[in-house]
């Protein structure tokens, strides 16, 4: 699937799923790290290069903004109307995906007793 394609069939990397659920609310990049490595207790972390590297790609694609503030050591980003719009999408894919996973597991149990009566 190319990555030209509209936002619907737009996937995201593990990574850039997790930063725009962080960003559901708005955050700085540590609290985006430290909420991210709550949510999965642990299972994922981000580390600062992918973080921000992801955060610049994300912001160009215009699923992320920077907060304009005073404060230059401490930049808040927030998800956009389009970021909110894929993330959702990609939420309603992985289901569809785990669903696809159940439904093969089931598939080849079945087919594993029928050869074995």
């Amino acid at each position: 699937m190319s990555r030209a394609n509209s936002l619907q069939t737009e996937q995201l990397t593990d990574s850039a799923y997790y930063i725009l659920l962080a960003l559901l609310s708005p955050k700085h990049g540590y609290a985006i790290m430290k909420y991210i490595e709550e949510l999965t207790t642990g299972e994922v972390k981000i580390g600062p290069a992918t973080l921000y590297t992801l955060i610049k790609k994300m912001q160009k694609s215009g699923y992320i903004l920077l907060n304009e503030d005073d404060d230059d050591r401490r930049k808040t980003y927030q998800i956009t109307q389009s970021g909110e719009l894929l993330i959702t999408a990609e939420i309603e894919r992985r289901l569809r995906m785990a669903a696809h996973g159940n439904a093969a597991i089931q598939t080849a149990k079945e087919g594993s007793s029928d050869e074995e009566g």
